[in-house]
């Protein structure tokens, strides 16, 4: 039986090495060895990896959702892909036929909740599932576009997608919560769009400098009083748009306050279940103020993001602070959890 390594996910602060038997493709099927892994702000959310575990009654879990690499079997009802292929893949993936996506909510298709590559990116082969392939989830990369950049492309669809759902146009204010990779990549993404003014707030000195160093025209203290600071750059008008971009409860009320009239707020990270928000509603009904949320990215919005990436419009790769084998993964669980000065982390699988 031949074995592939894992990283095996028990907590933030236990994670193993470990083998499990190499994935056996089927019919229509792919596998591909992977040679990049990023690690998402969602992988170490604890409270949702354990009602995961719990969900699915098991004390541990492979993640990794963020993944490039390269095809090296292939079933041969396989047709439009070919063994050797770069490619990035999505987990996740809408069915395009029921009430959720005709009506544009591709993301909360009951598929694309249900759908996942095995065992997941944090190992050396994954196994792409026949409907992952028929459901456009599978990426042929351009020769110019790298391992480490396609990581980016799930990280940067699902900003595009609440960039679009919340219409970031030419001459919007933007106020972006929270300046981790994914409040970067809505600073980057809302100036290409046109926005007129990006502002920014987090608590860590370091990524408001980096938000400066990523078009932020300016960044706050979240402590500081933002609605004043807002009004005295933005000609006394709050913020056309509020992206919130941590699960900070306290960044959450804060977008309450910070909603010009007629503006909207979308919330792109949310605090744990069981934290509510008090909304003002009579003050949000007559400013006309309008509350969102957005998970995941669709197919449009992947296809938006590697767009970007292959234009070179968006440069991602600056993004990039920590690279570790994936041996290493609980020091890269570690950077990220800790989030100090660190940005994008990356587990490389084989040099490129």
């Amino acid at each position: 039986m031949k074995l592939l390594k894992v990283a095996r996910y028990y907590s933030n602060k236990d994670i193993k090495e470990d083998e499990i038997p190499k994935p056996i493709i089927g019919e229509g099927e792919i596998l591909v060895k992977v040679k990049e892994s990023g690690i998402c702000g969602s992988d170490v959310l604890e409270y949702y990896r354990f009602a995961k575990m719990k969900k699915l009654g098991v004390d541990s879990l492979i993640l990794g959702h963020e993944i490039a690499g390269d095809i090296v079997e292939k079933n041969e009802t396989v047709k439009h892909l070919k063994v050797g292929d770069r490619v990035f893949v999505s987990h996740h993936v809408p069915c395009f036929d029921c009430h959720y996506c005709k009506q544009g909510h591709q993301t909360a298709c009951d598929l694309l909740h249900n759908t996942n590559f095995d065992p997941g990116g944090f190992a050396e082969f994954v196994r792409i599932p026949k409907i992952n392939i028929e459901k456009k989830g599978v990426y042929v990369l351009d020769k110019s576009v790298s391992y480490e950049e396609a990581v980016f492309i799930e990280p940067l669809g699902c900003v595009c997608r609440a960039q679009r759902l919340a219409s970031v146009k030419k001459g919007s204010t933007v106020l972006v919560l929270g300046c981790g990779t994914s409040g970067l990549l809505h600073i980057k993404l809302a100036k290409l769009r046109g926005a007129k003014n990006v502002f920014a707030t987090d608590i860590n000195e370091y990524r408001l400098q980096k938000a400066k160093e990523f078009g932020a025209d300016a960044v706050f203290h979240a402590k500081e009083d933002l609605q004043k600071e807002i009004k005295e750059l933005n000609k006394y008008r709050l913020a056309d748009i509020v992206i919130v971009c941590t699960g900070a409860i306290s960044a959450a009320q804060q977008a309450l306050d910070c909603a010009a009239s007629g503006g909207r707020i979308i919330f792109f990270a949310v605090p744990e279940p069981g934290v509510n928000l008090e909304v003002p509603i009579n003050k949000y009904w007559r400013n006309e103020i309008t509350i969102m949320t957005s998970y995941g990215a669709a197919p449009q919005d992947l296809d938006e993001a590697y767009n970007w990436i292959l234009s070179k419009r968006i440069k991602v790769i600056d993004l990039i602070t920590h690279r570790f084998p994936l041996s290493k993964a609980q020091e890269a669980f570690k950077v990220v959890y800790e989030a100090k000065e660190s940005m994008k982390v990356i587990l490389k699988l084989e040099e490129e």
